[in-house]
């Protein structure tokens, strides 16, 4: 059986247009799922881990934009937007809510295959970065553990949320308010809490912290030089 190079969900109302990019991609290697509504796209997504989703702005029910904004809270799947509107502010908006591209209709499959290729690389090469090593520290974000000392920690997705964004910026000092906008989160208490348990999982001595330190009146900062 041929490997397919990812598996992509389409969310659609359009029984179409669903067909046409499903014999299209496929034909490109992808192993492609349908959906219909937004709600039918969620029950697949909590029984099914998707490598890219394209989706439909404009559907009845719950539109795109509401169940992107939903699901991407806990999951941070790629999102290509498509919509046969090309109002900037509804570009502006799914943009902002998490969506990594955005298509008009109608559009050639051939421009959405490169938009799709360029994600999928963009993400691979993201995945090789979510193993990091520092001294006798480990921590593989794809599978939210972090190894010290063989002692074995499990990180949940808050906690995920905010290493990645400390180990992608490194040295960068995070104020609590900007912590808090990660994780949407407004309670500084509530986010000292949560320094706290991953101070718990990284360091030897969490009461005297070597990597995850505190900047007073400033924030945290991760040092994993």
């Amino acid at each position: 059986m041929d490997k397919f190079i990812a598996h992509i969900l389409i969310v659609d109302d359009d029984e179409g247009i669903r067909s046409l990019l499903k014999k299209y991609l496929n034909e490109k290697k992808y192993l492609v799922t349908t959906a219909n509504t937004a709600e039918d796209a969620s029950k697949k997504i909590e029984i099914i881990k998707f490598d890219l989703i394209i989706l439909d702005i404009m559907m009845p029910g719950k539109s795109g934009l509401d169940f992107l904004e939903e699901f991407k809270k806990t999951i941070n799947t790629p999102v290509i937007l498509l919509t046969a509107r090309g109002e900037p502010s509804e570009r502006i908006e799914g943009l902002e809510m998490g969506a990594d591209d955005y298509l008009p209709k109608p559009f050639e499959p051939k421009e959405l295959d490169l938009r799709i290729k360029n994600i999928i690389d963009k993400t691979k090469q993201n995945n090789l970065k979510r193993i990091i090593e520092f001294q006798n520290i480990k921590i593989d974000l794809n599978k939210q553990i972090i190894f010290q000392n063989n002692l074995e920690y499990k990180i949940n997705n808050t906690e995920k949320i905010i290493l990645k964004e400390m180990i992608n910026n490194p040295g960068k000092v995070f104020a609590r308010e900007e912590i808090g906008k990660l994780i949407d989160l407004e309670k500084e208490r509530s986010i000292d809490v949560i320094i706290t348990r991953l101070r718990k999982k990284i360091e030897i001595n969490p009461k005297n912290p070597k990597f995850l330190q505190t900047i007073r009146g400033a924030g945290y900062v991760l040092w994993i030089e």
